[in-house]
């Protein structure tokens, strides 16, 4: 890969590799792993392309910067998530939410379903 111009490139950080044969979710770009399935909560969520999944915690993510952000069910305090390995933005982090019936959601991440593989590491009998 080129070198880049930005200032972030001496920050890169090393993608680590968690939760061998357990069922996971990966960057579609990269294919390193972000969360375990057993880390989703929901599959009824909009992101920004399309459905999205929210999910407990995460795995070689980095946050963007927090800013106030308009969503379907009012304003939240969220920063961006970006994948450690490639930087494909994957969805965002959930700092707080203003409406109380929304509270739930906060420190957790909304990760975008088309942004992730589902690895369900099946194995055959012989």
């Amino acid at each position: 890969m080129p070198p880049s111009s930005s200032s972030g490139s001496e920050t890169k950080q090393q993608v680590v590799q968690a939760y061998d044969g357990h069922p996971t979710y990966s960057c579609s770009k990269c294919s390193a792993v972000i969360s375990l399935q057993d880390e989703l909560i929901s599959k009824a969520f909009s992101g920004r392309d399309g459905r999205g999944f929210l999910m407990q915690s995460a795995v070689n993510v980095k946050m963007g910067k927090r800013e106030d952000r308009s969503l379907m069910t009012g304003v939240h305090t969220v920063a961006d998530v970006f994948c450690v390995g490639c930087d494909e933005r994957l969805g965002w982090y959930y700092h707080k939410a203003a409406d109380p019936s929304q509270k739930y959601k906060e420190a957790k991440y909304l990760l975008e379903r088309e942004k992730l593989i589902k690895e369900n590491n099946w194995t055959l009998d012989d």
